[in-house]
């Protein structure tokens, strides 16, 4: 298999180490705050405000901190970041007081590390491409994707046992471990593996700008936006799905459990199919995962019975894997700048979303659950079926074959990282060999 390959590559290897520590450290932290902010205040709202305030700082450093992003480009940043994580995720149980005050700081607290984490997550997408060669970046790809959706649903559910068997300040201390081994890990790639960036003024990599990127590639444009939406149906698959189950068809924590199950094991098959494919066709690929997606849900608030529900889940599962796997991988052949700075674009449309969906479907729920299931489905295929349909006149008319100027072209061959231009240390074929050019 594929990832097998992958993984038997020390730089690789030692990243997905990082990436899958980082990801769980981030998931433990979230619940364990939830759930401090629960028995502290006994309010909901105050809960939702602790995924706004962690959401945020991905919308403000996407939108107008590029250059602030561009300077963690490196191991060795990204290293320090995850150490300054692990330092406040330690630290935030002894601030922690059930009155307001402490409740202030816990909210600071993940404020900080959501701007932490917003720095982090599009660098560390946008260094992948780097240890591979160019026609191996759609496998490495969905290898992290799948990583970081194992590690989310494993975090979610180690926090749920931690919490029954250790104390807070515990539960605390394991969230911090895990984001210092991931530090640490990066640290030894920093040593041996950090890329060179083009240089710019004053030794730090070109901040792209992000217009200019996305009217060279109106294209990418529209797959960022369309994925923008995706966070509704997954919204409800959380947070409105106990609501539904409980209103329709009587069921409780265990028919939920096995939705859940439902959902990963569909993403088990989706992912590595996206892993090796390649199509030409990227964006309607992309669209019809996303589009299949929305259907889905929307037919889960419809159905009235559990088997549909759970076949749904499963559907599900499999199409979101399927677009963005392909997407990131479309972003990760463009030069280290531009792909940096459109991965941190992606991560704010998808934050946005994220937000959005929270603020909006869980009263939804609270009105009608299946209510809330249609309006998400309709939401991500209407945005699916928009963009694919203005992709084909974009194609005909060949307005993704501009250049931002300045810029190399995005299918051009990778100059940093692990893998020279000119070919590869290990596995597979040259770095140059045909079809391993993609265009953006």
């Amino acid at each position: 298999m594929e990832y097998l390959r992958l993984l038997r590559r020390g730089p690789v290897l030692m990243l997905w180490v990082a990436r899958s520590l980082s990801v769980l450290g981030d998931r433990l932290h979230t619940v364990a705050v939830m759930w401090s902010v629960w028995a502290g205040t006994g309010s909901a709202s105050l809960m939702g405000l602790v995924a706004i305030l962690e959401s945020a700082p991905y919308v403000v450093l996407g939108a107008a901190g590029r250059r602030v992003v561009a300077r963690f480009a490196s191991y060795g940043a990204l290293a320090r970041v995850d150490a300054a994580r692990a330092a406040v995720a330690t630290a935030l149980p002894f601030l922690w007081s059930p009155d307001a005050p402490g409740t202030a700081v816990v909210f600071a607290g993940v404020l900080t590390l959501g701007t932490l984490g917003a720095l982090f997550d599009p660098n560390l997408e946008a260094l992948l491409p780097t240890l591979v060669e160019p026609g191996r970046v759609q496998p490495v790809t969905g290898l992290f994707d799948l990583t970081s959706r194992i590690a989310r649903t494993t975090g979610h559910a180690c926090a749920a046992v931690l919490l029954l068997v250790f104390s807070k300040v515990e539960l605390f201390a394991f969230v911090g471990a895990s984001f210092a081994v991931s530090a640490a890990a990066l640290a030894g790639m920093a040593r041996r593996h950090d890329p060179v960036a083009p240089s710019a003024p004053g030794g730090r990599p070109p901040a792209a700008r992000a217009p200019e990127l996305l009217r060279a590639h109106p294209r990418v444009g529209l797959g960022i936006l369309a994925h923008g939406a995706l966070p509704f149906t997954a919204a409800a698959t959380t947070v409105a799905m106990p609501a539904l189950l409980a209103a329709r068809h009587g069921a409780g924590a265990g028919v939920y459990g096995l939705i859940t199950a439902a959902v990963g094991v569909g993403a088990l098959i989706g992912n590595p199919v996206a892993g090796v494919w390649r199509p030409r066709a990227w964006l309607l690929v992309c669209c019809g995962a996303w589009a299949t997606d929305g259907v889905a849900t929307a037919c889960m608030g419809l159905t009235e019975h559990v088997s549909v529900l759970e076949l749904l889940s499963v559907l599900v599962g499999l199409a979101a894997p399927l677009g963005t796997v392909t997407l990131r991988a479309r972003l990760g052949v463009f030069p280290p700048a531009e792909r940096l700075r459109l991965m941190s674009v992606e991560h704010t449309a998808a934050r946005a979303g994220s937000v959005t969906a929270i603020l909006l479907l869980p009263p939804l729920a609270d009105l009608s659950p299946p209510g809330a299931f249609v309006t998400a489905g309709a939401v991500v295929t209407a945005l699916a079926a928009g963009a694919a349909l203005l992709s084909r006149p974009l194609a005909r008319g060949g307005g993704a074959h501009r250049a931002v100027p300045g810029a190399r072209s995005a299918d051009a061959r990778p100059t940093t990282g692990c893998f020279p231009a000119g070919g590869e240390r290990s596995g597979g074929g040259p770095a140059g060999a045909p079809g391993h050019r993609q265009q953006a």
